[in-house]
């Protein structure tokens, strides 16, 4: 049994992973409720791989890179899709890709240039960040796909949020790297 729960979190993840270009192809094609059900079901997804992997001592080196990659695909791909469609402003859109871009640029940067492994954490703001990214996606998806037009008010005041949680998490890691790379250089 044991053996067997080591691969159920990846098949998750994996699965997490197919699903976002369904999504993104749904929120294109205006069909907004069944793509809302899958991000939330992918969202469920993240929480059950991630509670099977801890319970299970199931964390594997693939599950440790695919999870991360699976849930930042699923996000960004649904924002570009919402930009796309208009239900997001481009500005925003833009603002979320540049965070991820630059995060991942930096880890790239200081790992080639220290020439070692860096061990990242998030910061809490970016949690906190990724959730309210979270929520405005469903927000959205559920003002356009469950027809829950009472919910629209709230769609301004979400994207306020998302905008600011984002660029103070861009700002949170631009500072962290730079410390790292300060402290490493003088250290050296």
């Amino acid at each position: 049994m044991q053996n067997l729960m080591l691969y159920v979190p990846n098949t998750i993840t994996i699965l997490r992973l197919l699903a976002v270009p369904v999504t993104v192809w749904l929120v294109l094609e205006g069909r907004m409720a069944p793509a809302f059900w899958l991000f939330v079901a992918a969202g469920v997804s993240d929480a059950v791989d991630g509670l099977i992997a801890r319970s299970f001592r199931a964390r594997t080196r693939l599950g440790a890179y695919l999870d991360p990659v699976a849930d930042k695909a699923l996000l960004v791909g649904v924002f570009l899709a919402l930009g796309y469609t208009d239900l997001l402003p481009g500005w925003l859109v833009g603002l979320v890709v540049l965070r991820d871009a630059v995060i991942i640029f930096g880890v790239w940067y200081l790992t080639m240039h220290l020439k070692e492994r860096l061990a990242m954490q998030p910061l809490w703001v970016s949690k906190f960040n990724t959730v309210a990214q979270i929520a405005l996606a469903i927000l959205v998806l559920a003002v356009e796909g469950k027809g829950l037009e009472s919910l629209d008010t709230y769609v301004p005041v979400a994207v306020g949020l998302v905008a600011v949680t984002t660029t103070y998490s861009l700002a949170a890691y631009v500072l962290r790297g730079l410390l790292i790379l300060r402290t490493r250089e003088t250290a050296g």
